[in-house]
């Protein structure tokens, strides 16, 4: 069972009140005045307290000599420092009562034989003070629901649902911009360095109760606790989706990850039968692990695997199709009553097969309303795959012939496409099934953008979405196994 969020470990590294910065200065080009900037640009409103040897100031916030010096003991440590004074400095925040602490520093068992034995040193001071630490070898944790983002580049986008533990830095502050894109952020983010004191377990426990976290991302070089990995993923299953993407199956993958952070990988198989046996999913790249965490964490449960295409151009329907029977999904035939709802809104060009192609359509709305509501209300289907295509050059051409002003067409085009998805949206709550979106269009286009703020996962192209549905349906047929085998819930 896992204890409520906060009564785990990893709160305070997570939700600190109060923060000591170590290796920020006034030399704008280091690591650490990066990292602090961060955590300033994210509007971080508790007390930050940068220490340095020499500086009074750092970057207009009033500076400390020594940890010695800080008018309170912070909830949390963040160290950016030259390996060497390291664990002098974890030493000092030991005896000041600090308990948490991020060490960002590498050189340590990811470098060499003194290293190993120099994080040997950091853990037993830790040890001695009742310090937990994140790290070493690490960029830190990002919670944009507390204004909180250690790590180096600036978090982009909205505070998000999907909670992150990854053993490369590098991808929770890189994934920043690519995930803001679809609308998507992190909940809390951990990159966990070399596991000195907590690991990507004691991580998934920390997710597994978090109230913001609905579904959780694994980036994995090795897993050092298999059994404990297991357990604590089979509790945490039955409430929420695990996403992994592990990378030291292949020989090349285990090398990077070795010398990366002194990970331990192991044979491939092996890894699919722990994320088998655990009810993880298991991603092929760190792009499929966001997509399933997309649609995991965003839509209804669906009632199986059988799914229903609806598009207005015959290619991309046929390409979607080809994927999904590929894959293993259904594509359903209809009743008589949902053919008899479709043949009011389709034209004879078109087909009330499966696919649903509409070919071409006077009214539009027919297209957002009238078709996916009929098709949503077949008790033969699970999942709607839907093409997404309305630019808004074409919206507003139609409007400017219609002998509107250019002024009067850009308000009214807005409203259209605005009018388009709220209608998807509306279907979507009335009937509680999943609909998973494809386009070629770019992502910046308006309407992209407005069934993305609706919570519409959208992708680019019908294989990226149809294994994305896969995800999902898999996710829900290894809970099933999971709970009737006993698995536990989340306690808190």
């Amino acid at each position: 069972m896992l204890s409520s969020v906060k009564e785990n470990p990893l709160y305070e590294i997570v939700n600190p009140e109060s923060i000591a910065f170590f290796g920020a200065s006034n030399n704008v080009s280091a690591m650490g005045t990066t990292q602090l900037n961060s955590l300033r640009a994210l509007g971080f409103e508790g007390s930050v307290y940068p220490v340095h040897p020499r500086e009074t100031e750092v970057q207009g916030m009033k500076a400390y000599k020594s940890v010695e010096e800080l008018p309170e003991i912070p909830d949390l440590a963040v160290l950016v420092l030259p390996t060497k004074i390291v664990c002098e400095t974890m030493e000092a925040c030991g005896k000041k009562g600090i308990k948490h602490a991020i060490v960002v520093s590498g050189g340590f068992k990811e470098s060499s034989e003194d290293g190993v034995n120099l994080e040997k040193r950091l853990i037993e001071i830790a040890n001695r003070y009742g310090m937990i630490f994140i790290g070493p070898n690490c960029l830190g944790v990002a919670n944009p629901h507390h204004k909180l983002n250690t790590t180096f580049l600036r978090y982009e986008g909205k505070p998000g649902f999907i909670g992150m533990a990854s053993q490369s830095g590098s991808f929770v502050t890189q994934v920043f911009q690519y995930l803001s894109q679809y609308g998507l952020g992190f909940s809390t983010a951990f990159s966990v360095g070399n596991e000195a004191t907590v690991d990507i377990v004691d991580c998934m426990r920390y997710l597994g109760s978090c109230p913001n976290t609905r579904v959780i991302a694994l980036y994995v070089e090795g897993i050092r606790r298999g059994g404990e990995f297991i357990e604590t993923a089979r509790a945490i299953i039955p409430e929420k989706p695990i996403v992994a993407y592990y990378v030291g199956g292949s020989e090349t993958g285990r090398k990077a990850g070795f010398s990366h952070t002194g990970a331990m990988a192991g044979p491939d198989r092996l890894y699919d039968g722990v994320f088998r046996q655990s009810g993880v999913i298991r991603a092929d790249s760190v792009t499929e692990m966001f997509d399933y965490c997309w649609v995991l964490g965003n839509l209804p449960k669906p009632g199986g695997r059988r799914v229903v295409i609806q598009t207005h151009s015959g290619g991309p329907g046929a390409e979607a199709a080809d994927i999904c029977g590929r894959i293993g999904l259904e594509l359903p035939g209809f009743s008589d009553e949902t053919t008899s709802k479709l043949s009011a809104f389709i034209p004879h060009t078109g087909s009330i097969q499966n696919p649903v192609d509409i070919t071409f359509s006077k009214n539009w709305m027919d297209f957002f309303s009238g078709i996916p509501k009929a098709l949503l209300e077949e008790e033969n289907m699970d999942i709607l795959l839907m093409y997404f295509l309305l630019p808004s050059e074409m919206v507003e051409q139609s409007m400017a012939l219609m002998g509107m002003s250019k002024e009067k067409v850009e308000i009214e085009s807005k409203k259209f496409i605005k009018m388009c998805c709220d209608a998807i949206s509306g279907i979507l709550k009335e009937h509680n099934k999943p609909l998973v979106g494809f386009t070629y269009r770019s992502f910046r286009d308006h309407f992209i953008q407005e069934l993305l703020s609706r919570g519409v996962p959208i992708f680019p192209g019908p294989e990226r979405a149809a294994r994305a549905i896969k995800a999902l349906v898999r996710y829900y047929e290894l809970r099933e196994e999971i709970v009737k085998a006993g698995g536990q819930g989340i306690k808190g």
